[in-house]
């Protein structure tokens, strides 16, 4: 089964409605330029709320350790993802999990990327887009993606229109969606969350 993770949620009531639609894991953006940053607060009142079994993912690009560990200390996040230039070692020793991103535009030999983080518990694939970090919102060239030692999970540009022409192609371990569901930046639409659930659960099937 594919899993599903709903991320730039800012607001409590997209929360439990991305978590009753049926995403496997909600994203919280904590890279302030993002128009769907969230502060620290207001993330913790999210993660307090939150039904069990709902994975909790915090983002950060190319963060001062110094910020991830403040986040921590108020957000009991289940799995840190990374998504600028960070080395292993930039993502390591904060005591979570963690999941790197990685920025392509098509078919490529992915394996020198993932020996470079052999602790990551899998690897984000988004398309690559000069001076832009925290989720390009667009597409890349899908291909059949290749069994590997780590899970694989598709984002960029995936919306209810393309994810199950996406699931057929790439055959990944989980789709990341972010605009494809919102009704302005940051915000979600509930209809959009329950449709892209549907028909990720229909390509399932």
């Amino acid at each position: 089964m594919v899993r599903i993770k709903i991320c730039g949620i800012t607001m409590m009531d997209d929360a439990l409605a991305a978590a009753e639609a049926g995403a496997d894991a909600i994203g919280l953006i904590f890279y302030p330029p993002s128009p769907r940053a969230i502060g620290v607060e207001a993330a913790a009142a999210i993660l307090a709320a939150l039904p069990p079994f709902v994975s909790t993912v915090g983002l950060f690009v190319n963060a001062q350790r110094s910020w991830v560990e403040k986040v921590l200390q108020s957000c009991p996040l289940d799995l840190l993802q990374f998504h600028g230039d960070e080395l292993a070692a930039d993502c390591s020793g904060f005591g979570r999990p963690y999941i790197k991103a990685l920025r392509v535009l098509g078919e490529e030999d992915l394996r020198p990327q993932l020996r470079a983080h052999p602790d990551a518990r899998g690897f984000l694939l988004d398309r690559a887009v000069p001076q832009l970090w925290g989720g390009s919102g667009e597409t890349f060239s899908w291909w059949r993606l290749p069994a590997l030692d780590k899970p694989l999970i598709l984002a960029g540009g995936l919306s209810p229109d393309n994810v199950a022409e996406a699931i057929a192609v790439t055959q990944p371990y989980a789709v990341d969606v972010s605009s494809g569901v919102e009704a302005s930046p940051g915000r979600k639409d509930h209809g959009k969350m329950r449709d892209f659930v549907a028909r990720v659960r229909a390509a399932d099937r």
